[in-house]
């Protein structure tokens, strides 16, 4: 971001009154979207359809980011210790992620621009097919400052941004709207990147984009929890997408202007984004509903050299990735056919007991080669009357679990009818894989109604 000077187990519980718990929030979400009813007419969901945006778009597996994290880092260190604009590093920046890009089937272009007498880079990536007159556009800037990496201010966002990219291809994702996506140079310097992008774009082109999506620091390590503010529906679009995960938020004023939002912006193209703050200061409101640090900045690392690797929030970063995947599905309305998609299948029922053990329910996967996808599908159907209490676990033929939900109390909805993607290609395809589901309070029954792997 440009700098301006100036599972544990839990004890049963008092319970809510189910109705007024189901009132009230369908009363926030429609308060959230009259708010919202000036804006331009973008495809925001209503509090009717509020529990959909949650599984708009597939969870985004944070190992994965993080591999982009670990590979900028790696270009980082092994050029200087940054990746500035005109310095080498930015270069081999954006020669990764044009790879990975390349590779997965999306048309790239790179774009040379002139500033502070050296050559900077836009990377810029279609994918093929959706309706070209309505585009849906998510970027970030991939410079960092000349003092360090730059790992959260902007890889996290840029890497964000490339993983979900990359879902679209995994997916076997088809828009009804056009899907582009950005890597800015030179935001450091002043949305340069971003700027020539914007002025060297014919006005028709500029009216064809439905929204920009900014996604500037998203895991800085005192995290909060900040959405753009400039356009209603998309403000009302992540809100509701958070609201569904218990998570509150803030408008967005630590970055008001500050990043490539700014030369859409000043266009009149429609933008949105998130941002997890920077060098101002976490109050003692804020550490009470998101945890943290009052009184520490968000990111002590902000244009320093300590801006590394380790300088970033696990959950931050996987909670504001699948928000960025969730508004790129939601906005541009297409279908998913998975590639491959062999489908294994347990119709069995199977009872969950009330604040018990944990139950599994097996299912035999045989007739595959090799190993389990990167980006496997397991699709869960879980009757429950308080769905905060499960804690629902994918555990594949080595006996490896992989956490599909955690348990919160804060959630009172019912039913957990949900498809999640699990980076499984650990382990070998074939062999017997099994649901494994726990009931850890009490007050509350449910069973397994059945769930199916897609290969």
């Amino acid at each position: 971001m440009l700098e301006l000077s100036g599972p544990t187990l839990q004890p049963s519980r008092p319970r809510r009154s189910r109705t007024g718990a189901l009132l009230a929030t369908g009363a926030a979400l429609a308060a959230t979207l009259l708010g919202a009813a000036s804006g331009p007419a973008l495809a925001v969901p209503t509090a009717a359809t509020a529990r959909p945006v949650a599984a708009a778009g597939p969870d985004i597996p944070v190992a994965n980011v993080k591999a982009h994290l670990a590979q900028l880092q790696s270009i980082a260190t092994a050029n200087g210790g940054n990746r500035a604009h005109g310095r080498p590093g930015y270069k081999a920046s954006i020669d990764y992620v044009k790879s990975k890009l390349d590779a997965a089937g999306f048309t790239t272009t790179v774009q040379q621009f002139t500033t502070g007498g050296a050559t900077g880079y836009n990377l810029v990536a279609d994918w093929p097919g959706g309706d070209a007159d309505h585009v849906v556009f998510a970027g970030a800037h991939l410079d960092s400052v000349s003092a360090g990496p730059g790992i959260n201010d902007n890889g996290s966002g840029s890497a964000g941004v490339l993983e979900t990219a990359l879902a679209v291809a995994r997916e076997g994702y088809k828009p009804a709207k056009h899907l582009r996506f950005g890597w800015w140079g030179a935001e450091e310097l002043g949305m340069r990147g971003s700027s020539y992008y914007v002025n060297q774009l014919p006005a028709a082109e500029r009216g064809k984009i439905d929204a920009y999506l900014n996604f500037d620091m998203i895991g800085s390590p005192n995290p909060g929890y900040f959405v753009y503010g400039y356009d209603q529906n998309l403000k009302a679009l992540f809100e509701n997408w958070f609201a569904t995960k218990n998570i509150a938020t803030e408008i967005d004023t630590e970055g008001d202007g500050r990043s490539d939002h700014a030369p859409f912006q000043r266009v009149g193209i429609p933008v949105g984004g998130l941002f997890s703050g920077a060098d101002y200061r976490k109050t003692a409101a804020q550490a009470q509903k998101w945890g943290g640090t009052a009184g520490q900045p968000f990111d002590r690392c902000y244009h320093s050299s300590c801006d590394t690797s380790a300088n970033i929030s696990d959950k931050a970063l996987d909670t504001n990735t699948d928000a960025i995947a969730s508004a790129v599905w939601t906005l541009s309305g297409g279908t998913t056919n998975p590639p491959g998609g062999k489908i294994f299948e347990s119709k069995s029922q199977l009872a969950i007991p009330d604040g018990g053990a944990a139950v599994e329910s097996p299912l035999t996967v045989s007739g595959l080669t090799g190993n389990a996808p990167s980006a496997l599908k397991a699709s869960v159907d879980i009757k429950h009357t308080w769905r905060g209490d499960l804690v629902v676990d994918l555990v594949g033929p080595g006996g490896k679990a992989y956490r599909l939900k955690d348990s919160s109390g804060n959630d009172s909805a019912d039913d957990v009818v949900a498809t999640y993607t699990v980076d499984a290609s650990g382990e070998t395809a074939n062999g017997t894989w099994k649901l494994r589901v726990q009931d850890i309070a009490a007050q509350d029954t449910g069973r397994i109604d059945g769930w199916k792997l897609t290969f």
